[in-house]
């Protein structure tokens, strides 16, 4: 018995240290050079119960608290209960850091750097210090963070219950995930970043939204025809359509929200305008996000 128990516990996952209620930041080495995350910690976290994470992936030339700053997940963390994770990605001098999302062109593309493997080796070192509930472990990300995320999804499906990208498309060539993983998308018509439409530019390549969907749509098994709903437009201007995708595959879901005359932003929360365009309040990205979460844990 007494083997028998000990064979068990080697395969529990084993918290060395706990961390207190805030901000933290943690180092680990990944293929030899050292890379860091910053990990938010709720009030009222019980390291005796389970508890949701979410990985927050920043955009291109952003970092971790650059994410944390221009999102706000961590004020939604403290009201909902989760812990939330942002990763740092690569770049020179620890600037102008960006995420190997895939068959993108350009630096992205040349680093040939391994973050799936990186944010995987981050998975298992907050599952050290946090007691993670490892059927509702999700991401997020924004512009080429949301474009790792979809990487994320399509290889590493078994990690990950659910995603929700905003202002990134799908650039990863196969997407070839072991389940269907839903999907949350939103993107403004004016971004001009990352456009709507796609782009077929010699220099950059991107999947428009509609392809990014409909590849998602076909992946999870869900139904052609989406039901469409026009949400209220009591902030601002910006009028917002949402498509959802449903009846897919094991409860899964694609859901899409079109944000008419929106840029490059984080619906919800303020933008620094300039070439990022417009933002908008009739949503909030963070509430929309983690309902979304809420729904999907891995089955």
């Amino acid at each position: 018995m007494k083997a028998a128990l000990f064979t068990i516990a080697l395969f529990l996952p084993a918290q060395t240290e706990s961390l207190k209620t805030g901000d933290h930041r943690r180092s680990l080495t990944w293929e030899g050079v050292e890379r860091t995350y910053q990990i938010h910690i709720p009030p009222g976290y019980d390291p005796a119960k389970p508890t949701p994470l979410v990985l927050a992936l920043h955009g291109a030339s952003m970092d971790a608290p650059t994410m944390e700053r221009f999102t706000g997940l961590s004020a939604k963390s403290d009201q909902a209960g989760f812990v939330v994770v942002y990763p740092n990605g690569t770049g020179p001098g620890q600037i102008l850091l960006t995420w190997n999302s895939g068959a993108f062109p350009g630096p992205l593309t040349k680093r040939k750097v391994d973050d799936v493997g990186f944010l995987c080796k981050v998975l298992d070192d907050v599952a050290n210090i946090v007691n993670v509930d490892n059927k509702r472990v999700f991401c997020t990300g924004l512009s080429n963070g949301g474009m790792m995320a979809y990487r994320l999804a399509a290889e590493q499906s078994e990690r990950i219950a659910a995603v929700a990208a905003v202002a990134g498309t799908m650039v990863c060539d196969e997407c070839k995930p072991r389940r269907p993983v839903p999907i949350l998308h939103m993107h403004g018509t004016k971004d001009s970043l990352v456009p709507f439409e796609g782009t077929e530019k010699k220099l950059v390549k991107m999947r428009s939204v509609d392809e990014t969907i409909q590849a998602w749509v076909k992946i999870d098994g869900c139904k052609a025809e989406p039901e469409v709903a026009e949400l209220p437009a009591s902030q601002d201007e910006c009028k917002v359509t949402r498509k959802t995708y449903n009846s897919g595959k094991n409860g899964s879901e694609v859901v899409l929200y079109v944000i008419d005359g929106a840029g490059h932003v984080w619906p919800g929360r303020p933008s620094p305008g300039g070439f990022l365009g417009e933002t908008t309040y009739n949503i909030s990205a963070n509430d929309l996000i983690w309902e979304f979460f809420q729904r999907h844990p891995m089955k």
